[in-house]
């Protein structure tokens, strides 16, 4: 049941002058069984002895008393008489049908309210709904209940008004929201704004859209220039501004229904106790239907977005704050500064990272108010953090206009939180201060340095969340916006959509001391993206200052999918001499330099290679069939063959096959005598549909085939055992499964294969220093990891080993294959699913020990002393890649 359905329901029940059935009528809100009320009712499950009284054991203990008596001395009986209980009730609660109190005898928290407001504190009650306060917290009630209630009246409106423009809806939307938190806030008088929508318009509605043209006509006039004739009624509402009201109301139409909620929502909701950054993307959502499914589900939490802003700027600014502590001198120039720094989100949505920026500066510049007040210095305020600092690029419309009201919204709430924190510290809202540009546009398209022009030695920070999506997944548009943005560079039809904001971005913070961060999938760190984008960034002079690796960026809505995120900090190079500092979960480290995989080392970026530049055997895809399916059959069908059919055919084995168990066979009639099949009826009218398949075929290659249709398409097989790699392999597994297959097997194009390889290599493969290789620059198929013989075989550091380490690593890769074959079972069972955050299957314990012990082995041989973690690992790699990379050169 949503938020504002419980509240109605809770409405008409205290309307009702039944008060003997209230108590009843209550809890069928919650979820309690019908049949347990109606016992309640009949008095079979009321415990209790005393008149007016209801107790339902271990839920409620109720008591109803006359108008006249004192509430709050039978709450303290009440309480009383439950001390002696054996088992506690949930609540107690008191009523006169005046007030209500109440008290979670779990928790200690108490409810004193008036009885008409009782709808308003439901969640007060929610652990019968087995919902316990600290959870329902997370997901902001009063939030909730605005975005609900504007849902339910946006859709009347909208069907009212078929002819309407969104845009005159939105911005009807908009005013109406600060019309609410304006009267609930002090900055209107008190419910002005409802109580004028209910004393001046009829029932019907049908004179609601002239008082709102009224209304919003003056609101940006100065009290004093308003016109004579202006309507007394308006005089009591002051003067505006901030380019709210500017544009004139669109005629829209309005009901009764539509006025019942619009009053509603003035009288059911409490406006002051709303986050800004919180509403704003819950109320861009109202006007997105694809959006409704939970309200909340756009809202980057305070964490996730202080991931991001304290290693940009906030902790620099607060370290600059200890600093100053004792100086006047040095928190007045801190005062200043702060003052003067601009900040903007390319792709700042409903303006959750402005708004969070914006609190946190004035917090700010209320502590250094206060170190001053402390060392007896007297002060007279002067603003320092104003909203004409703070800059976004959104292309939807709605989410500009939403942006503008939450600044707003979040300089009263600041503006409130100075008065009380400073003695005659006292900053006007109204009229409203002008945001420093909230621009309307495409972010790909724009010219950043038009929208926030600035220096080289301006203060500007850029920071934010932009879209993902991968290159497979974008439109031709998007992939036009990744033009206009990248320009001309080889391979940028493969980078995320994400990259066209880290290129603009490194353009303009180049030669200049301003910076940025945005949160990115890790795609652009991984694989065949990595010496595409960074090159071009590194080449604008910029580098990695901060980094935070890979984790999962989720929003406080209940059934949020988090995504595997990166954050990345790019400064101008010449400019940023600090140390470089690497974030991973709770601490951090600071180095020399992060490399674009987010480790410790060089720029270098791992490039493609053809071949391996060493003595170790080639790596090559599997053999493909081209043939339609004809040349494949199932275990089943290959045991009903004839011996003499089955002496024509292989075990053929992919990825799937091989970590799933399956078998498959296929026909192989490589250096094959054609004179042995030829009269095979079986065997020919197998080679006969493959002809048709491939001349059939629309590609000139395939077609062309056709000449010799009794072979595979791609033939790489050879007459020898190989170990055989999965392309594709789950990233939930530790390892991946990678092994040996005999030559009487051909392995299929899903795989790729080694032929004639020693049996250590694969004890190589199956290193956890070869997956710290895989992980960092294979990249990824989706979230699995994908195996490419150019980005991670060729590339793979292997340093010289002697006969003596070999033989160790044979011996363990032989311990290996002989715990798969005793354990039984799939090698997908064996190595599990450790990782998943879901249902997480265990590894096998004896592989994985197995797999351990080898890992030590190989670990020695890349150095002496044992290393902390994989990011040790990946750094020495890169550091032998790159060492590699320069000798050649």
């Amino acid at each position: 049941m949503a938020i504002t359905e419980i509240e109605d329901r809770i409405t008409d029940i205290i309307n009702r002058d039944n008060r003997d059935e209230f108590i009843y009528n209550f809890l069928s809100v919650y979820d309690f069984p019908k049949a347990t009320i109606t016992k309640l009712q009949k008095g079979t499950n009321n415990l209790a002895k005393e008149q007016g009284a209801v107790y339902l054991k271990n839920r409620l203990y109720y008591q109803q008393v006359d108008d006249d008596d004192s509430l709050m001395q039978h709450f303290a009986d009440l309480k009383q008489r439950v001390e002696q209980l054996g088992a506690k009730p949930r609540y107690i609660m008191v009523t006169n049908f005046k007030s209500v109190l109440a008290e979670d005898t779990k928790t200690g928290d108490t409810l004193d309210v008036e009885f008409e407001r009782l709808p308003q504190k439901f969640e007060f009650f929610l652990a019968w709904n087995r919902i316990e306060k600290a959870d329902f917290d997370k997901e902001n009630p009063a939030d909730i209940r605005a975005a609900e209630r504007f849902a339910k009246l946006y859709d009347v409106v909208v069907k009212d008004n078929p002819d309407a423009s969104r845009h005159g809806l939105n911005l009807f939307l908009i005013r109406v929201l600060f019309c609410f938190f304006a009267e609930d806030t002090d900055i209107f008088d008190k419910n002005l704004f409802t109580n004028r929508i209910k004393e001046l318009t009829n029932e019907d509605g049908s004179d609601l859209d002239h008082f709102f043209k009224t209304l919003f006509g003056v609101l940006d006039i100065e009290e004093d220039k308003r016109p004579s004739n202006t309507p007394s009624w308006l005089a009591d509402f002051p003067y505006v501004d901030g380019d709210l009201f500017v544009d004139a109301h669109e005629h829209l139409q309005f009901t009764q229904k539509s006025r019942k909620l619009i009053i509603d929502a003035g009288e059911k909701l409490e406006w002051d106790q709303i986050n800004p950054d919180i509403l704003g993307s819950m109320i861009q959502a109202v006007a997105s239907e694809d959006s409704r499914s939970h309200l909340g589900m756009h809202y980057t939490s305070v964490p996730n977005i202080m991931k991001v802003i304290k290693p940009l700027f906030l902790d620099n600014l607060r370290q600059a704050f200890e600093e100053a502590k004792g100086s006047e001198n040095k928190l007045n120039q801190l005062y200043d500064r702060i003052g003067k720094i601009k900040f903007m989100d390319p792709a700042c949505g409903s303006g959750n990272f402005l708004i969070i920026t914006y609190k946190e500066l004035r917090q700010l510049e209320i502590d250094i108010l206060k170190e001053l007040n402390q060392m007896g210095i007297a002060t007279m305020y002067v603003p320092s953090v104003t909203l004409d600092q703070f800059y976004g690029i959104e292309i939807d419309d709605f989410a500009c206009d939403v942006t503008r009201v939450s600044l707003w919204i979040a300089e009263h709430q600041m503006n409130i939180k100075l008065r009380k924190e400073i003695d005659n510290a006292v900053r006007p809202t109204l009229p409203l201060q002008h945001v420093g540009a909230i621009v309307c546009g495409n972010a790909l398209r724009v010219d950043w340095n038009e929208v926030l022009p600035h220096g080289k030695n301006d203060e500007v920070y850029l920071f934010g969340n932009p879209p993902y999506l991968g290159a497979r997944k974008q439109s031709k548009i998007q992939k036009s916006d990744l033009d206009s943005a990248l320009g001309e560079f080889k391979g940028k039809n493969s980078l995320d959509y994400i990259a066209g904001w880290f290129i603009k971005g490194a353009q303009y913070i180049k030669t200049s001391v301003s910076k940025l961060a945005f949160v990115t999938t890790n795609s652009i760190c991984q694989g065949e993206q990595v010496p595409i984008i960074w090159p071009n960034i590194f080449e604008k002079e910029c580098t990695i200052f901060f980094a935070y690796r890979s984790f999962k960026w989720s929003n406080n809505a209940k059934n949020n999918a988090g995504v595997t995120v990166s954050i990345i900090g790019l400064a101008d190079s010449k400019r940023f001499n600090d140390k470089k500092r690497i974030i991973e979960g709770s601490y951090s480290i600071y180095v020399e330099n992060i490399s674009p995989y987010l480790s410790e080392g060089t720029d270098n970026v791992i490039n493609k290679q053809a071949n391996r530049n060493d003595n170790l055997p080639s790596i090559s895809f599997g053999s493909m069939p081209n043939d339609g399916g004809n040349f494949l059959i199932s275990d089943v069908d290959f045991n009903e063959l004839s011996q003499n059919n089955r002496e024509f055919f292989k075990k053929y084995v992919g990825s799937s096959e091989f970590i799933n168990g399956k078998n498959r066979y296929c026909l192989w009639l490589y250096n094959i005598d054609k004179a042995s099949y030829e009269n095979n009826s079986y065997i020919m009218n197998i080679v006969s549909e493959v002809k048709k398949y491939r001349e059939d075929s629309r590609r000139k290659a395939t077609r062309k085939l056709a000449n010799r249709p009794h072979l595979f398409g791609e033939i790489r097989w050879h007459d020898s055992n190989a170990i055989l790699v999965p392309r594709v392999s789950s990233e939930n597994r530790q390892y991946v499964p990678i092994g040996y297959v005999q030559s009487d097997t051909v392995v299929s194009d899903s795989a790729m294969a080694i032929y004639d390889a020693p049996l250590w290599l694969l004890g190589l493969l199956e290193s956890r220093m070869h997956m710290t290789w895989l992980r960092a620059v294979g990249g990824k198929l989706e979230t699995r990891y994908r195996y490419s013989a150019g980005l991670v075989y060729n590339t793979f550091p292997v340093p010289d080993l002697s006969t003596r380490r070999k033989n160790e690593i044979e011996e363990l890769v032989w311990k290996i294959l002989d715990i798969r074959d005793e354990e039984g079972g799939t090698l997908a069972e064996l190595y599990g699913s450790p990782l998943a955050e879901k249902n997480p299957k265990p590894m096998n314990p004896r592989l994985l020990a197995a797999h351990q012990e080898l890992d030590q082995v190989v670990d020695r041989a890349y150095r002496d002393r044992p290393f902390k973690d994989d990011n040790e690992r990946l750094s020495l790699l890169l550091d032998m890649y790159s060492q590699k990379v320069n000798e050649e050169k």
